[in-house]
């Protein structure tokens, strides 16, 4: 996704750190705990290596994540959230609430995802 350029209120920010499909994905899933990259692989079906790559890249710059490289025969690589991190993780919780309400009252009027919305 194209970074938004600043503006004075951090909207734009705050999309910057969670846009695109993978973002708030990526956090919650080493929110549950530290993950290697492989890992993050098999959880994420659908991602490709190269952009599992940038975003943890794009993750690590922003400071949401961690990456931790273990010394040893063959290295090891683990990514965790940090403490910044998951104040972006508790935000993207509450927008997901607001997004399930929102899709139930669209549901209720009939105007949920797949309905003519030439009707009402």
């Amino acid at each position: 996704m194209k970074r938004l350029q600043q503006d004075d209120c951090g909207f734009a920010s705050a999309l910057n750190a969670i846009g695109g499909k993978w973002k708030t994905l990526i956090l919650w899933e080493v929110n549950i705990e530290p993950r290697r990259f492989g890992e993050l692989r098999r959880l994420l079906p659908g991602i490709s290596e190269k952009v599992l790559a940038q975003q943890l890249r794009e993750m690590e710059a922003d400071r949401l994540v961690r990456r931790e490289v273990f010394p040893a025969a063959v290295q090891r690589v683990e990514y965790s959230v940090t403490e910044f991190g998951k104040t972006l993780n508790e935000a993207v919780t509450v927008l997901s609430t607001w997004g399930k309400e929102h899709q139930a009252r669209l549901a209720a009027k009939g105007e949920g995802c797949g309905a003519d919305p030439g009707r009402n």
